[in-house]
C-alpha cells in the first residue's frame, strides 16, 4: 500500500512539474523513497526480527530503552491527547546523515518576509526542503546571487500529513525524552489539522499542541527533575523568542523607513550586531547557559529572523481557544477547524481577538 501511494505520487508529479522544478520534485520522491527503505516498526526493532519472524541485526540495548519509550510517548498523544492513531512514529528509521533534511528560507536584503514556494498538497511555503545538504547548498548558492538573504536549517522531522508512516529517526534519540515527546506532539498535530497555504496558522497551532501536551505529560510523569529542567529551558527559549522579536521589529521598522540602500545596510548590520551583544547579556543571566550559541554562531541575516515569527504568532491566540474550551482537546481541534475554514481576513480577525484577550491587551487595528 506504501510502495502504491508513492508510485501515485511520483505519477502526478511527473504529470504536473514543469522541467525547472522535475528534478527538485525527483530528489523529493527519491528521499522520501530512501526513508520508506529504512523504515521498520518499532515493535520488529525490539524483538530483533521481522513480522515473519525474520532475525535482523539487533539495535544497541540503550536505543531500545530510547525506542521503548517513544511508543509511551505515542500512545500518550493518541489517548490523551486525541492526536491521530496511525503508524506515525510507531516506526523507526537509522539514517547515515546528521539531519533528516535540509530547509532553505530566503528574504530579500531589505524585508524580512520570506520568499514562498508552492508545492502539491503542502500548499505554499516559506522555505524549500531538501534530503541533501549539498543540493541545499547548491540551491541556497543560487538564491545569494540574487541579492537575498539565505539561511540553511536543518529539520530534525518533518509531517507528510498522514500519506505515509513518519518514522521517528535514529538521529532524534540524541535528544531527551522530552525533546522527542515535544517533537512528536507538534508533528502529530500537522495531521490533526493543516491549512494549506498558511504556514503562521500551522505551526502556531502545533505549536499550542505541543505546549499543551507537554504541560500534561510532565503532570502525568511526575518526575520533578524532568519538569523542572523542561519549564527552566521554556523559559530561556521564550527568552530568546522575545529578543529575536524585538529586533524583528526594529528591523521591520528600519526597512520602512525613506533610507537609501547603503545607509540601511549599515543599520542593519548595527542592529544585528545590537543582538549579538544583548545575547551576550541574556547569556550570563542564564549562568552562562551556551545553548544557543551555535546559533548565533551563523552569519545571522533577515532569513533566521524570518521563520520565528511563524511558529509563534498565533500561539497566544489558540491558548486562549483552547482556555474558552476548558482544555477539551477534541472541541478546540473542532474549534481550529472551524477557524481554517473562514475566509483569511476573518481568520485572522478572530485570531486577533483571540490574542488580544490571552495576553490581556485592548483590541487594536492590525495590518
Amino acid at each position: 500500500m506504501h510502495f502504491l501511494r508513492y508510485f501515485l505520487l511520483l505519477t502526478i508529479v511527473l504529470l504536473t512539474a514543469g522541467c525547472s522544478t522535475l528534478s527538485y520534485y525527483g530528489q523529493a520522491v527519491g528521499g522520501q523513497l530512501d526513508i520508506l527503505a529504512r523504515t521498520r516498526p518499532i515493535s520488529e526493532v525490539l524483538d530483533d526480527r521481522l513480522a515473519d519472524g525474520t532475525v535482523t541485526p539487533p539495535v544497541t540495548p540503550a536505543v531500545k530503552v530510547r525506542l521503548t519509550a517513544v511508543l509511551q510517548i505515542r500512545d500518550f498523544a493518541t489517548k490523551a491527547l486525541h492526536l491521530p492513531d496511525n503508524g506515525s512514529y510507531r516506526v523507526y528509521a537509522d539514517l547515515d546523515r546528521a539531519q533528516v533534511a535540509w530547509n532553505v528560507v530566503a528574504t530579500p536584503e531589505f524585508s524580512l518576509t520570506p520568499k514562498e514556494w508552492c508545492f502539491l498538497i503542502a500548499g505554499c511555503v516559506p522555505y524549500r526542503g531538501y534530503f541533501s545538504r549539498a543540493n541545499a547548498e547548491q540551491f541556497a548558492k543560487s538564491l545569494k546571487q540574487e541579492q537575498l538573504d539565505v539561511r540553511i536549517a536543518g529539520v530534525a522531522a518533518y509531517s507528510t500529513l498522514g500519506w505515509f508512516r513518519d518514522p521517528v529517526f535514529s538521529t532524534q534519540l540524541r535528544r531527551s525524552d522530552a525533546d522527542i515527546a515535544a517533537l512528536i506532539f507538534h508533528e502529530l498535530a500537522h495531521q490533526q489539522l493543516y491549512l494549506s497555504g498558511d504556514a503562521a496558522f500551522n505551526e502556531s497551532f502545533a505549536t499550542t499542541v505541543e505546549l499543551e501536551g507537554m504541560r500534561r505529560w510532565l503532570e502525568q510523569r511526575n518526575d520533578a527533575a524532568a519538569k523542572e529542567n523542561y519549564l527552566r529551558d521554556s523559559v530561556r527559549h521564550a527568552e530568546f523568542v522575545a529578543l529575536l522579536l524585538k529586533f524583528r521589529t526594529r528591523l521591520e521598522v528600519l526597512y520602512a523607513s525613506p533610507l537609501s540602500a547603503n545607509q540601511m545596510r549599515t543599520a542593519k548590520a548595527r542592529d544585528f550586531a545590537a543582538l549579538r551583544a544583548e545575547y551576550a547579556e541574556l547569556r550570563q543571566q542564564w549562568g552562562g547557559y551556551d545553548g544557543y550559541d551555535i546559533w548565533f554562531a551563523q552569519d545571522l541575516n533577515n532569513a533566521h529572523l524570518a521563520s520565528v515569527v511563524l511558529y509563534n504568532q498565533y500561539v497566544p491566540a489558540f491558548q486562549q481557544l483552547l482556555a474558552n474550551m476548558q482544555g477539551d482537546l477534541p472541541e478546540f481541534y473542532r474549534q481550529a477547524r472551524t477557524l481554517s475554514h473562514l475566509p483569511t481576513a476573518e481568520r485572522v480577525a478572530r485570531l486577533v481577538v483571540n490574542s488580544d484577550a490571552q495576553t490581556g491587551t485592548a483590541p487594536t487595528e492590525h495590518p
